[in-house]
């Protein structure tokens, strides 16, 4: 590598994260719309997919936001009937979110969502798993 090869574009690892991201998230919408969602309130919702109830500290844990950027997501997606917000019984300083009716129906669409991209994504299941578990990885180590 030249002395100033290190400053290309082209050689930077944070520029294909970033584009790679932003093009999968790009897939993602147009199956979305179908549903009236964005892309981070479906992240949400495949979280309580998983639990059906969760407080507001453990989806800002596994999406990587902080409650103030995750608070308007989520009165948005209470205002379309998909989830619930309740202060804890326990904690009144916790937020507890559950989906409604709505939003568990929509678990039964998802795996169209899921297939269709597979055919977009241009890599081979084994190739996928290997980049999701480097992306784990990175993710790990930089989340410490």
């Amino acid at each position: 590598m030249k002395e100033n090869d290190f400053l290309k574009l082209e050689n930077q690892l944070c520029f294909p994260l970033y584009a790679a991201s932003r093009l999968v998230t790009k897939c993602y919408q147009p199956l979305l719309d179908e549903f009236g969602l964005t892309y981070p309130q479906y992240l949400v919702l495949l979280i309580l997919w998983e639990t059906d109830t969760v407080s507001l500290k453990v989806i800002s844990e596994k999406l990587y936001l902080q409650s103030n950027t995750l608070t308007p997501l989520l009165k948005r997606m209470e205002d379309t009937g998909l989830i619930n917000r309740t202060r804890s019984q326990e904690d009144e300083r916790s937020i507890i979110i559950s989906l409604t009716k709505k939003g568990n129906l929509l678990k039964l669409e998802a795996p169209k969502i899921q297939d269709l991209l597979k055919n977009n994504l241009g890599v081979t299941l084994e190739e996928a798993e290997q980049l999701h578990g480097l992306l784990y990885k990175l993710i790990g180590h930089l989340s410490v």
